[in-house]
Parts: C-alpha cells; sequence; structure tokens
C-alpha cells in the first residue's frame, strides 16, 4: 500500500534516517574543523615544533598542510561510502513505500 508523503516524513524510518545523516555529518564537519584548527594553531602556538627537518627541503609543517589536504580528502571518502552503502539504501525504500 503506498503511504502519502506526510505518513513517510513522520514516520519513524524516515527520522532516523535524519538523525543519523545529521550525527555522520556533524562528526566527520568536526573532525575536519580539528584538523584544520589544530594545524592553524600549531601554526601560532608551536612554531618550533613545525620547523623540524625532515629531509633537506622538507619540514613537519610541510607534511602536517599536506595531512590536512589528504585528511580532507579521506573524510570526504569515508562519507561517500556511508551514503553510498546505507543513506541512499534507506531512502530508495523510502521512496518505494510512495509508488
Amino acid at each position: 500500500m503506498a503511504k502519502s508523503v506526510h505518513e513517510i516524513v513522520n514516520s519513524e524510518k524516515f527520522k532516523k534516517l535524519v538523525a543519523k545523516r545529521w550525527a555522520v555529518s556533524f562528526f566527520l564537519t568536526f573532525l575536519l574543523f580539528l584538523f584544520y584548527y589544530g594545524y592553524i594553531g600549531m601554526i601560532g602556538y608551536a612554531k618550533d615544533v613545525l620547523k623540524i627537518k625532515f629531509g633537506e627541503a622538507t619540514n613537519l609543517g610541510i607534511i602536517l598542510g599536506v595531512g590536512v589536504i589528504v585528511g580532507s580528502w579521506f573524510l570526504t571518502v569515508i562519507y561517500v561510502l556511508w551514503a553510498n552503502n546505507s543513506y541512499d539504501k534507506t531512502v530508495s525504500e523510502l521512496k518505494k513505500e510512495l509508488k
């Protein structure tokens, strides 16, 4: 039996889906801010640590800066994998209930 949009939106399944999406989004955003602002904080307060040399032309600051960029890509990959494997399946199930 097809359900109305109002029934779907008020269902527990939909509410759990929305809550889960927000939880995943906020957690990954928190991690991204932690990476970025941690790096910026180190630039402001731990310059001596960032000056540690690795080789002739590389220091810890460069490595951590690249790490922030790669870390943001990694968090994006985590979100995409979660969305493709969990979120989208549940959305498809809810759409089928509308027909």
